[in-house]
């Protein structure tokens, strides 16, 4: 089975990254909306343009971060091939940022479950072996990857960033939603398999709306106030531990634009993990794009075309909540 794959160090991508720039093509459910389609076998050589042009990515903080872009089988039935899913990896801090996808029907889970393949599921023995539960991403230079894992024993979920429902129509795709670096540590019952459940079911909901979604999520890394602690594998610890420890995110947030046929519409989810209890009026926690960037200091959707960027970034909360269709 063929895999292609894209590593690439921030600085050498920055040069590329056309955010606010006024181009008009841009990337839907693997196909430029302009100009000849960017067929799978030309992933490789395409290089730098999937970073400039598909509308999931957000700006690059740079510095210390990698960028990897995951691509492969998508559909397994169709055959269909592309972009899976993109991380932004700080190789300091020793945690994603982000990870940033595309959703629309021929690849998330299907309400037809012969459509599916199986979640992935092997023995999560803590080594990050290419056969057990959470792999190291061997995208990432070996010096940057995790000798252990630091999850295991800790207390906190492996938080599946880019949810491995919405990659199940490929057992390639699917896979690869486990690597290591698609992860940040959630609190379980009420976080993982409560709230942040509900959002990613609400997304997938949304993607019918849609010809396409674009999706970016993470959890906040960068600031010290907004890190509730470091986990090291069999123990919490509040200090760094070799190149095992991870940053537990005080709060998570996904930013989401929906395109059908030349219309967009964007909004976002800004949440702390270290509640007691929350809602289950998902527009509690709904924020609008521009509320989203200024909480996380990320620039979302930026190779948007200037005029659009806009438009979608700076509508009012009211607004924007009348624009989504809710399920509680």
């Amino acid at each position: 089975m063929k895999k292609l794959h894209l590593f690439l160090s921030a600085l050498a991508l920055m040069a590329f990254v056309a955010c606010g720039d006024d181009e008009n093509d841009y990337q839907i459910g693997g196909k430029k909306g302009t100009e000849t389609p960017v067929q799978p076998d030309d992933r490789q050589a395409a290089g730098p343009e999937i970073a400039k042009y598909n509308l999931e990515f957000p700006a690059l903080k740079g510095g210390n971060s990698v960028v990897i872009v995951h691509s492969g089988i998508l559909n397994d039935k169709l055959n269909k091939s592309g972009v899976n899913y993109s991380v932004e990896w700080d190789t300091n801090i020793n945690a994603q940022r982000w990870s940033c996808y595309q959703m629309y029907a021929d690849i998330i889970a299907s309400k037809t479950p012969s459509n599916n393949v199986s979640r992935y599921s092997a023995d999560n023995d803590g080594s990050l072996s290419p056969e057990c539960q959470y792999p190291n991403d061997l995208d990432i230079p070996s010096q940057y990857q995790l000798t252990i894992d630091p999850y295991k024993y800790s207390g906190y979920d492996h938080g599946h960033i880019c949810p491995s429902a919405d990659r199940q129509r490929a057992e390639e795709a699917n896979y690869q939603t486990f690597y290591i670096t698609n992860m940040q540590p959630q609190v379980g019952k009420l976080f993982n398999q409560g709230i942040w459940e509900n959002m990613e079911n609400q997304l997938r909901t949304w993607t019918a709306l849609f010809d396409t979604m674009f999706v970016c999520k993470g959890g906040t890394i960068d600031k010290a106030e907004h890190i509730i602690e470091y986990v090291c594998q069999k123990s919490h610890q509040a200090t760094r531990i070799n190149n095992n420890h991870v940053p537990v995110p005080k709060y998570f947030f996904m930013a989401v634009l929906g395109k059908k046929g030349t219309s967009f519409k964007a909004t976002g989810f800004w949440i702390a993990q270290d509640q007691n209890s929350y809602s289950t009026d998902l527009k509690s926690y709904a924020v609008t794009i521009q509320a989203l960037q200024s909480k996380t200091g990320i620039d979302f959707f930026c190779n948007l075309p200037d005029d659009i960027e806009t438009e979608v970034e700076n509508v009012s909360q009211a607004k924007m909540e009348s624009e989504w269709t809710w399920y509680k």
